[in-house]
């Protein structure tokens, strides 16, 4: 019932939203007109559009993804769009919504899980669970841009979409596919670099984990407070404990926490330990700071090379 009702609100106003402003509406720019609901996937169009597109970020820089709902102006984002792309999950069922309400007219419509193969959550050992966490039903893991061996596939897949949406544009996108994958496999040679030559192969997460695709490609082992989608904030002090415990008994050098975190988990089991709290970025989304600085997929997980060799020492 309230998804029907979500839909049907979403629907009357941007029917009278395009109403009422039809005839003051900008003229197109002649370009392809991208909608993303992610970072990872907004940055991959920039970089293999470029000129060619106009490329809108749906869920802004420095808001929290889990907790985003669409507004109506995201609806008119949505129906002026020719091509869409979101990520697809439990994180994302308010698309199913705006796609029934304003995406009428789309003419490509992408969701990025449906092109890899997936992973189910994982509970590690000392990791937070609640109730409704501990059933038969398989969760997946939908942080799949994590991996860049992933990430470029998902960036073949962006690159096919905007040519078959764009013909006239076609070899412009290939050419800076072709031009960009080469840096996502150097990345990739770095974190393989990173952990080949590393004293140790556990990360110790104060902080949701994200990153189940990342260290099944590298090859690492895990503990984290709680996994990728939890909307918990507050660990269990049994959960605490293990942590603590087994970053003293390892003698692991640092505690990683993921952007726009409080710090507060890492930073208590820090200062029973002596470790350090670095940042590893999901780029699930992206400070506000970091978006007006020109950030991207590649330089944040250029940072997490850094990151990665600090933690392994």
């Amino acid at each position: 019932m309230k998804r029907r009702i979500v839909c049907a609100v979403l629907a009357l106003v941007l029917a009278l939203s395009l109403a009422g402003c039809a005839a003051e509406r900008p003229q197109s720019s002649g370009r392809l007109r991208v909608v993303c609901t992610l970072f990872p996937y907004y940055d991959f169009v920039r970089q293999i559009g470029g000129d060619d597109v106009d490329v809108t970020l749906l869920v802004a820089a420095g808001r929290e993804v889990h907790s985003f709902e669409p507004t109506p102006l995201d609806a008119i984002r949505l129906s002026e769009a020719d091509v869409f792309i979101y990520n697809g999950g439990e994180s994302e069922e308010w698309v199913e919504d705006l796609l029934d309400a304003a995406g009428e007219h789309i003419g490509t419509v992408l969701a990025m899980m449906d092109h890899v193969d997936l992973l189910a959550e994982e509970i590690q050992e000392g990791m937070q669970v609640r109730g409704e966490d501990d059933s038969d039903e398989i969760e997946y893991d939908e942080h799949i841009w994590t991996s860049p061996v992933i990430a470029m596939e998902l960036c073949r897949v962006i690159g096919a979409a905007l040519a078959e949406a764009d013909p006239a544009h076609a070899q412009a996108y290939q050419s800076r596919l072709d031009g960009y994958l080469p840096e996502l496999a150097q990345l990739d040679a770095d974190f393989r670099q990173a952990v080949d030559g590393a004293r140790r192969t556990t990360l110790v997460f104060g902080d949701r984990f994200p990153l189940l695709y990342f260290c099944r490609t590298y090859g690492l082992d895990y503990r984290a407070a709680f996994h990728g989608c939890s909307g918990d904030t507050e660990p269990s002090l049994a959960t605490l404990k293990y942590l603590i415990d087994k970053v003293e008994a390892e003698d692991i050098p640092a505690v990683y926490t993921i952007e726009l975190s409080s710090r507060k988990i890492a930073q208590a089991i820090a200062d029973a330990t002596g470790a350090r709290v670095l940042t590893f970025q999901s780029c699930q989304t992206v400070s506000r700071a970091d978006f007006e600085a020109g950030e991207t997929y590649l330089s944040l997980m250029r940072n997490n090379v850094d990151a990665l060799k600090e933690g392994l020492q």
